[in-house]
């Protein structure tokens, strides 16, 4: 565990995106104690302020939007959706993905035949497609978003720990354990998933990066979530009218949007080089 720490603390990437991971969640965390403004109070008399930068008003630092909601507010607020709907989507998915891969590839034979059929059932339909399909037909709200999604991206978690539980399925240990009569649970639990967890941590931070963009779309669609919820794909949507004369209410939510998911890759990119055998550097 020291070295992990050690190597960890030496990664820059992975600093750089822990740091900024951890800021954004505290931030989201926090964001009814830091929040200046009620993100859901209309102010149409102060609609379309401009940010500080360009001239505004220290009331309102980032500005207000259409409807003259404090942008601030609503960026702080809109951090606590996509890191939601990012890390519970990431770990649908993760449950789904992991069980059938790590199924497949411990059995084999018929077991893994169900499942590479499942999942060449899942690859034939586009997730992006099939997102639009549903959340236009069930509404589009936080839950219909969170589910559809943990539902639609765990192929590759089961593709990557299927492949890396084969590769476990030939060690040593696993024949030892089987020898002395171990129970499947206590082979897949204590043998297996310890030595395909570096895998499976790269995985998550990836798909979790993917469900906030694909979110961030459906939202911007008008079908992710719904007004006045706040979300950043919406704020962009809202603000789309507004681009050539108020190009700030995209410019804003857009680099919050871009500077989250590239943490979020940054530390998968890092969890990566520190967690692996070989101890990459």
């Amino acid at each position: 565990m020291r070295a992990l720490l050690a190597k960890a603390g030496k990664h820059r990437g992975f600093m750089a995106g822990f740091v900024i991971l951890s800021t954004i969640g505290l931030i989201a965390l926090l964001a009814p104690v830091i929040a200046p403004h009620d993100p859901y109070r209309q102010d149409l008399l102060a609609r379309h302020i401009p940010p500080v930068f360009l001239g505004g008003d220290w009331n309102h630092i980032l500005g207000t939007d259409a409807l003259g909601r404090d942008y601030l507010s609503r960026l702080i607020y809109g951090a606590r959706v996509s890191l939601l709907i990012g890390f519970t989507a990431a770990l649908i998915s993760a449950v789904i993905g992991t069980t059938l891969g790590v199924l497949g590839g411990y059995f084999g034979g018929k077991v893994d035949a169900v499942v590479m059929f499942i999942l060449s059932v899942r690859l034939a339909l586009p997730a992006t497609l099939v997102a639009l399909a549903v959340v236009a037909l069930f509404g589009g709200s936080l839950t219909v978003v969170v589910s559809v999604l943990g539902l639609l991206l765990w192929d590759r978690f089961a593709v990557v720990l299927r492949s890396a539980t084969m590769q476990v399925r030939q060690m040593d240990y696993i024949a030892a354990a089987e020898v002395l009569n171990a129970s499947l649970p206590r082979i897949l639990f204590k043998d297996v998933l310890p030595n395909v967890m570096n895998a499976l941590i790269v995985i998550i931070t990836v798909e979790m990066a993917h469900a906030i963009i694909l979110e961030a779309a459906l939202s911007f669609l008008g079908l992710g979530v719904q007004p006045p919820t706040p979300s950043w794909g919406l704020m962009i949507s809202e603000g789309r009218e507004m681009l050539l004369f108020e190009s700030w209410l995209i410019t804003i939510p857009g680099i919050a949007l871009f500077i989250l998911v590239f943490s979020i890759n940054m530390l998968g990119d890092g969890l990566r080089d520190i967690t692996a055998p070989e101890g990459r550097n």
